[in-house]
């Protein structure tokens, strides 16, 4: 799958760390959740499907941020150390990323550099927690409402995208060399199960923690 993102535990200063089985909030409802994404994603694998799966999850994400903020979205606990706020700009960071890559194949053109700095690598543990610490330093002290409000923009800018690409440049592998030989389509699935694999179940008991 195209890298989105990775599961981490958060520090209060934005340290991550992959996790290899040491820590998991919700670790049963996290990996039901995240077999059924599986399965669904490889029935998504249409333009129709894949449309679907973007209207599904930011109907789903906009659900929760609103529960969010009926809570304390700056409390600590959504993600290890870290606030609602800081899992949101989380996820929008990565969120770039999907979006520029859809807008690129949209329009013709190549994707512009990802936003983190040069030398960073989506391929090593390494890379991915120095990336992570990047995008929290660059949303931590951002108002939620402007963060949820990127985040609407984003959804709406990679639906757009998606309808003005046709299905075939979405499904077949290797259509665009910048992928690694992935379909485009992956873009749309691995932004939706960075969401929901792999941080949704720890909101969920977040937000439980909150109501008592």
């Amino acid at each position: 799958m195209v890298a989105v993102g990775a599961r981490v535990v958060a520090g209060g200063d934005g340290a991550v760390k992959h996790i290899h089985g040491e820590y998991e909030a919700d670790l049963r409802t996290w990996l039901v959740m995240k077999v059924g994404w599986v399965e669904r994603s490889r029935k998504m694998m249409t333009k129709m499907g894949l449309l679907d799966q973007l209207n599904t999850t930011a109907k789903a994400w906009d659900e929760l941020a609103a529960e969010a903020l009926q809570a304390d979205p700056t409390r600590s606990g959504a993600m290890g150390d870290w606030s609602f706020v800081d899992v949101a700009g989380h996820l929008n960071g990565w969120r770039v990323r999907s979006v520029a890559r859809l807008e690129a194949a949209a329009s013709g053109a190549e994707p512009p550099p990802p936003p983190w700095p040069d030398g960073l690598s989506t391929e090593t543990d390494e890379g991915v927690d120095a990336i992570n610490r990047w995008i929290y330093e660059q949303y931590h002290d951002r108002p939620l409402a402007e963060i949820l409000s990127e985040a609407q923009d984003q959804w709406r800018r990679m639906q757009a995208a998606a309808e003005a690409i046709p299905e075939p440049d979405l499904l077949t592998p290797g259509r665009y060399p910048w992928l690694g030989g992935y379909p485009l389509g992956e873009v749309i699935t691995g932004a939706a199960a960075h969401f929901h694999e792999e941080h949704e179940a720890d909101i969920r008991h977040w937000l439980s923690s909150q109501h008592g």
